[in-house]
């Protein structure tokens, strides 16, 4: 399958012989293969990996060098008419000294050598018996016995299209400026490591650790490929680990401490490295300023066709599929929501707060994280004052809810129906209760809003909002109504992480009592109650049924607005993650209506109260996304 900015790439381990170049090519060759027939576009080989790393003095040997050199031309040969690039360790011997190199090859050409930089000499490390730093060449060029003038130096950037590549290799990783975070300013969305990292106990967490870090810092995808058991073991041992990491997350890593060939693949995305790079503005300080100049060495990939899209897409981006991540991951929300109101109320010098409960989940987080922010305070419960509004929709099952989980939070408790003074209104303004429309159900969101601010302006206390992240996106509220507050805990919260914040708090903070009550919420289907409930007195109006699956519009959400993509891929990444529920017909209309909606609604989003920033992705205009309200949208609606 063509690109949409995915590319391939592999970490190889072969099985080693120390000294034995003629085995180790042999062993290089198959995982090539075996790359290739992953669809893999670039290929990492681990340090010194035609020779083997634990040579030691063997390397000042003229056979090993020349066989070494021998080796990397055999290999150059075989990558002829192959459309993958391969870089791969070998020494280089040059002007009276050896560098320990990676050697870029690409159909049937050395691209260019990378010298490593930083040469390790202590514990266990002697390098610098045999190998000289490479971290000044810059603008070289060295000749070997099938290829002259082979640009050589630590300067080269390899680009293909709006592919970019560079390499490091082992311990340059280890210095306190890689050269990979020079190479990365420079352009290079993709790192290649070749490595020989011995074992020792807890090393591979730190390697690990070393590796997610470096991807996170540089926003890039690094390769790292690091050299097996086949080595010697005299002294140490080495385990093979194989490490893909994009932007901090590790996409693939092996088992070490494997005894035959070794290669695993994962799909970068090339997009989402690129437009991290365009919104950090401190990365794009970092490049205008750092004195460092890439040669850009030019090759081209025939196709950039990555096979099966076999890349894990979360249905649910913003909630952890772990299950304790996810626990760590509610409980820091529900902290960050409680510490941001508390600063509000301490600020105001305002100890009442005044909330409207509906039975429905956004209120009763909303309430949760008041009496959470109270208890932090040492404020009374009493001085929160919960108000039940219902009207026209509100059924029994919502209402009860309501009632009871204000009474067992021992909050200080209102009820104030709404059907007389919506009956007024209508009267007033001339319309027929009758309709069913816009206005009705607006009318009904406007006067729980005004009752809201009434009493919150009697009793001297602060209108916390409850709508989330999600119904600001699709513009689900009523402008001047619920879309209205004096603090919004929610505004960053989108309603499929709102759902597992209630359950966490039902499972880790509460009765036994409040617990079965939150349950029963969750159980209930998400409605906004303005229309006459059926006449069995169930809930007729259905959010889901009108707008589409929050599921849906929060993976929309986060794709289009965290990670800046294109309908078209984002259509692409849904059929990945939901082709088990949904299918090709139904996802494009929810997205077309996502789409539609988003850039209809920019206008309610630009009048939106203050709210904490709980999580990645914030629609505050104040903040993180600010948009013109009379946007056109028929260039993504166009997109796919």
């Amino acid at each position: 399958m063509e690109s949409l900015n995915f590319i391939r790439v592999a970490a190889a381990c072969p099985v080693t012989r120390v000294a034995d170049v003629r085995a180790n090519v042999t062993n290089i060759k198959a995982c090539i293969d075996q790359a290739i027939e992953q669809r893999a576009k670039l290929i990492v080989f681990p340090e010194l990996c035609v020779t083997s790393y634990t040579c030691a003095d063997l390397f000042l040997q003229k056979l090993v060098l020349d066989e070494a050199e021998a080796g990397v031309e055999e290999i150059r040969a075989y990558s002829a008419e192959k459309d993958i690039m391969i870089a791969i360790g070998a020494p280089l011997f040059s002007q009276t000294v050896v560098y320990n190199c990676g050697y870029i090859l690409f159909n049937g050409k050395v691209l260019g050598i990378v010298p490593k930089s930083y040469i390790p000499n202590y514990e266990e490390f002697y390098e610098r018996r045999w190998f000289t730093s490479g971290k000044d060449i810059v603008n070289r060029s060295v000749d070997l016995s099938f290829q002259k003038e082979i640009p050589f130096g630590v300067d080269l950037v390899f680009q293909s299209g709006g592919f970019q590549i560079g390499f490091e290799i082992c311990e340059d990783l280890w210095s306190v400026v890689p050269p990979s975070s020079y190479l990365s300013l420079a352009g290079a969305q993709l790192i290649g490591n070749l490595s020989a990292s011995n074992e020792v106990v807890s090393k591979s967490d730190y390697r690990k650790a070393l590796v997610q870090s470096q991807s996170a810092k540089c926003m890039a995808s690094y390769i790292y490929a690091g050299t097996g058991t086949g080595e010697s073991s005299t002294d140490v041992v080495f385990g093979g680990e194989l490490l893909i990491a994009e932007n901090g997350n590790m996409l693939n890593r092996n088992e070490r401490f494997q005894r035959e060939n070794e290669v695993v693949t994962s799909i970068v995305d090339i997009d989402r490295l690129n437009l991290q790079r365009i919104k950090n503005i401190s990365f794009r300080e970092a490049a205008s300023t750092v004195p460092f100049e890439a040669r850009k060495i030019q090759f081209n990939f025939k196709k950039t066709d990555f096979g099966t899209f076999d890349r894990p897409i979360d249905k649910h981006p913003f909630v952890p599929s772990d299950a304790k991540q996810r626990e760590e991951r509610c409980s820091e929300i529900f902290s960050i929501q409680a510490a941001a109101l508390a600063k509000r109320l301490e600020h105001t010098g305002l100890k009442k707060a005044v909330i409207g409960i509906s039975g429905g989940l956004d209120s009763t987080l909303a309430l949760l994280v008041i009496v959470k922010t109270f208890d932090l305070l040492g404020y009374d419960r009493k001085d929160i004052i919960t108000v039940t509004l219902p009207g026209f929709g509100t059924t029994d099952r919502t209402y009860q809810n309501a009632v009871s989980l204000c009474k067992k939070l021992e909050t200080d408790f209102c009820e104030v129906n709404i059907v007389a003074a919506c009956l007024q209104h209508f009267k007033d303004i001339g319309h027929d209760p009758a309709i069913h429309d816009v206005t009705y159900e607006n009318v009904q969101a406007r006067e729980r809003t005004q009752i809201l601010m009434d009493i919150a302006n009697k009793e001297g206390g602060l209108v916390i909002g409850t709508g989330d992240l999600s119904e600001l996106a699709l513009g689900w509220s009523t402008y001047n109504g619920d879309h209205m507050s004096m603090y919004a805990v929610n505004c960053s919260v989108p309603k499929t992480l709102v759902r597992y914040l209630v359950r966490y708090v039902a499972e880790e903070e509460t009765s036994a009592e409040i617990s079965a009550i939150l349950l029963d919420v969750l159980d209930t289907p998400v409605t906004p109650e303005l229309l006459p409930k059926s006449g069995e007195g169930k809930i007729s109006q259905k959010t889901e049924d009108i707008v589409g699956p929050y599921e849906l519009h929060d993976f929309f959400l986060y794709y289009f607005v965290r990670s800046e993509f294109t309908p078209a891929k984002i259509l692409f990444l849904a059929k990945s993650a939901f082709s088990d529920r949904y299918d090709e017909e139904t996802l494009r209309k929810w997205l077309q209506i996502f789409l539609k909606r988003f850039f209809a609604m920019q206008f309610k989003r630009s009048a939106i109260p203050d709210g904490p920033k709980v999580g990645t992705v914030s629609l505050s205009p104040r903040g993180d996304w600010r948009m013109p309200s009379d946007a056109s949208r028929n260039l993504w609606l166009n997109d796919f």
